[in-house]
């Protein structure tokens, strides 16, 4: 049976787990059992888990923790020591063996008791996990980029719309109210028509080497590198490969498991731009100019590249990494002038009056949330999509994937946005997926 393509049911008889009640944990009431999975009562405190311990499930976690409407009862990850700090941390937040923590991040999904789940994992794992989530009846939060591929991306926004989840997307600046405004401005007409914007990131390879193989070690003991790869080709075990925290995260470079910084870091902004252009407005041809892509290595993602986006309405988007030639964030650029927002949320414009005008009741105003695990957790009681839906975060996604599949080729590329196909290119429709290791699908 397919991994990712389980009904719940299906999922929770196929799966040998040894759920919380049964390994001395409290079996925690989840808030959908009052009620119904589609009826969960705002005076309810919504259960989660965290899958993928390192970093960024830190934030989530911390963040979580002091909701006073959600609680942590679960953390999923392959490495042993780094599950147990997890859970520690929690059980002593909340002054009690609330949390459990698994190895196998399906023992976890077939816990009755959990609502939803923050995914936090490398990218390869995104799309499998959440759509394993939504078929198990929970909501999901997963980290950007919403998946590895094209084809992942769409099959988790059907998968969301089929089984009526909640998913966000961690695209966090959506929830932001600087973001959000310059949005509004460039929607509302306040820079003329727009014609230009142009995306650009930094901090794209800070200690990085390329063109470098690291030498195998052996797996460190309470390590299943195994479960590490999953859906990835199987690959030697080397440290730096797995590496995360302080040290620089190799996997975020290898394109086993990402398509590097281009959707890594990049779809933060490439999401805003879009944004502020019309998410009705989809690319329609894209180039990249120049990328660095080394030829052998354990990096073999572009490390540097400079592309451009032409959409459906003329609009064109030149995205590049470390200021080449643009400065960190996005600059909307109109027939009467511009607006820049930084990456960090620092808003200017060509005519500082611009950033004083209000938005009136009449005109266009886009999603506004304050906080997006606030948002996250709002959603799930009123089933509202979130700020950073599966289809927002796809489309964002996509468009990285894009340029970057234009970088691979060297050449440009014609997309035709309704059916998500390369226009007579077969040789790029082949990079819109990717095949993965048995047993593993999505």
């Amino acid at each position: 049976m397919d991994q990712c393509r389980m009904t719940r049911r299906s999922f929770v008889r196929s799966t040998a787990v040894c759920v919380a009640g049964s390994m001395g944990f409290p079996h925690i009431v989840g808030s959908c059992a009052f009620g119904g999975e589609r009826a969960i009562l705002p005076s309810n405190r919504i259960t989660l888990g965290l899958i993928g311990n390192g970093n960024i499930n830190g934030h989530h976690r911390e963040v979580f923790l002091a909701r006073k409407d959600a609680r942590i009862v679960a953390v999923c990850d392959p490495a042993t020591a780094r599950r147990q700090a997890y859970r520690d941390r929690i059980n002593q937040a909340y002054g009690g063996t609330v949390c459990a923590d698994y190895r196998d991040f399906r023992d976890l999904l077939a816990r009755d008791d959990i609502d939803a789940v923050c995914i936090a994992t490398p990218d390869h794992w995104h799309a499998c996990l959440a759509i394993t989530a939504m078929q198990a009846g929970k909501d999901v939060y997963v980290e950007k980029p919403l998946t590895h591929t094209v084809a992942e991306g769409r099959r988790a926004v059907e998968v969301a719309a089929r089984y009526g989840r909640i998913l966000q997307t961690g695209l966090q600046r959506r929830s932001g109210r600087v973001f959000r405004h310059a949005c509004e401005l460039v929607r509302n007409g306040r820079i003329g028509r727009l014609t230009d914007v142009e995306v650009g990131i930094i901090g794209v390879n800070k200690g990085v080497q390329v063109g470098r193989n690291f030498p195998t070690a052996p797996v460190p003991d309470g390590f299943d590198y195994d479960l590490w790869l999953g859906p990835a080709p199987v690959s030697a075990f080397c440290p730096q490969r797995v590496a995360r925290g302080n040290e620089v995260c190799y996997w975020y470079y290898n394109s086993d498991y990402t398509a590097g910084f281009i959707s890594g870091n990049g779809v933060h902004f490439v999401d805003i731009a879009q944004w502020g252009i019309g998410e009705e407005i989809k690319p329609l041809e894209v180039y990249t100019a120049s990328a660095d892509i080394p030829a052998d290595g354990l990096v073999d993602d572009a490390i540097a590249w400079r592309s451009q986006v032409v959409y459906e309405s003329g609009v064109r988007m030149s995205y590049s990494s470390e200021g080449n030639p643009h400065p960190d964030g996005i600059r909307f650029v109109g027939t009467e002038g511009w607006i820049h927002v930084t990456g960090g949320g620092t808003l200017s414009a060509g005519a500082a009056d611009v950033l004083k005008s209000a938005i009136g009741p009449s005109e266009i105003h886009l999603y506004a949330s304050e906080g997006h695990h606030r948002n996250f957790l709002d959603c799930i009681k009123t089933r509202r999509p979130a700020a950073a839906s599966a289809e927002v975060g796809h489309h964002a996604t996509t468009t990285c994937n894009l340029a970057e599949i234009s970088a691979r080729l060297g050449r440009k590329v014609t997309w035709d946005a309704r059916a998500e196909r390369f226009v007579d290119d077969e040789t790029a429709n082949r990079l819109l997926s990717r095949a993965m290791r048995a047993p593993w699908r999505a």
